[in-house]
This record gives C-alpha cells, structure tokens and sequence, in this order.
C-alpha cells in the first residue's frame, strides 16, 4: 500500500494526476511501529559492535606502549638499586657441599668442613677480575689485623695467573680453593666477581656482599654483623 502526499510546493486544490510528477511516496511498512522499532534495535546493536570494535583496536594498538612503559620502570627501578643488597636464596642455609685443591703454590685447599668453627669469611675472586683489585688492600689490612679468617674462592681462573696474581699483590686468604669450572661457585649462587659471603661457626652463610666490599661496607656492615655473629 502506498500513501500519495501532495508535494510541499504543489498548488493548493490541485488534483493527484496534476501534481504526480510532486508526488512523495512513502511505503507504508515503513511506518509499521515494529518494524521501526527493530531498525533501531540493528541499529544499536551496529553501533555496539562498532564502539567494541574501536576499543579492540585501541588495546591492540596501546599493549607494546604498556609493555615498553613496563620495561622502562622497571630498569629505572634497578638502576637505583644498590647491586650489593640483591637478596640471596642462600642466606640462613648451610654452604653447599664442596671439596676445591689449593690455588698453585698453596698449600691449604677449601671445602665445606672448614668453614665450621669459626666465623669467617668466604671471598669469591679471580685474577682477571678488575674490580677484585679494588677491595682487595681492605683484605690485606683485615688480614693483618686477624679481625676473621678469610678464605679465597678462585673463578675460573688460569693456574699460573692466580698464583702470580696472589704473589705479587699479597695473599689475605687462610685458605684458598680453586674452582676452576666455575662448579662452585653456581652452587653457592654466585653472580659474577667478586662477590663476599660472611659465614659463621656453623657453616650457616649469613650476608652476601655483590660487587667489591667497600670501607663503608667493612665497617657498616660486615664487620659489626661478625660480631654479633660471635655472640
């Protein structure tokens, strides 16, 4: 069915054959309440889709920028961290079982019984290691002073270069086992060189020091737990 509407500017009293050429035609359906109601129905659904459709995007597009953000936070975060104070899964656990020879021209090697006893403490170096020659005049002081026993746990180092090395700046170890694949010391934790570990008489390891053992850390740190340590 269809409904002749005169056109807006057709002469008034003119007849529907006069004005054909004016007429606007609408189709009735289109006027049916329900179907106008389900056109809106698709219509909204359309622009749900189209709003979830737009929001997916924005998360696919925003995901790297969150994740990037993280990454940057987070060494922002480590690089105000002080590398000396990364907790270790061994601290208030026994040292690992291990039996190392002596560094060439010692006589005295490093196992797991000797570090019972007494407190002392266990230094991870090796000759090549640039920063070990930083802290190493405070062992030598230490040493000098017999303060505490401390023992050397050589990394993968050559033979010949521990010996000279040990020879020519002075040896602060009472003990020292060389670990020349590096065994070891992956079972005490170690994550690079040097790094210092206080143990005290019952073979518990007590603190872990990351990175050369400055005076501040000696005096601050080491030494005042060693004598709590003794009681």
């Amino acid at each position: 069915m269809r409904i002749f509407i005169p056109a807006r500017n057709a002469p008034l009293g003119a007849s529907a054959a006069a004005v054909s050429d004016s007429e606007l035609m609408l189709d009735a359906g289109s006027a049916n309440p329900a179907n106008s109601r389900a056109g809106l129905h698709s219509a909204h659904h359309g622009a749900v889709r189209h709003r979830i459709d737009i929001g997916r995007r924005r998360f696919v597009y925003m995901l790297p920028v969150g994740v990037f953000a993280g990454m940057v936070g987070a060494f922002a975060v480590s690089l105000g961290r002080d590398p000396s104070q990364i907790p270790s899964a061994l601290i208030g656990k026994p040292v690992p079982e291990f039996d190392l020879p002596p560094v060439q021209g010692r006589a005295l090697g490093l196992s797991r019984g000797d570090l019972r006893g007494e407190v002392s403490l266990v230094n991870v170096f090796a000759s090549w290691c640039v920063a070990c020659r930083e802290e190493h005049p405070l062992f030598m002081k230490l040493r000098q002073s017999g303060g505490v026993p401390i023992h050397g746990l050589n990394y993968k180092d050559r033979p010949n270069d521990a010996a000279e090395w040990l020879d020519s700046l002075g040896d602060p170890y009472t003990r020292t086992g060389a670990d020349m694949d590096g065994r070891v010391a992956i079972d005490w934790g170690v994550y690079g060189v040097p790094e210092t570990f206080v143990v005290d008489q019952h073979g518990i390891i007590a603190h872990k020091h990351i990175g050369p053992v400055t005076k501040q850390a000696l005096e601050e740190t080491v030494l005042p737990l060693i004598a709590r340590l003794r009681g």
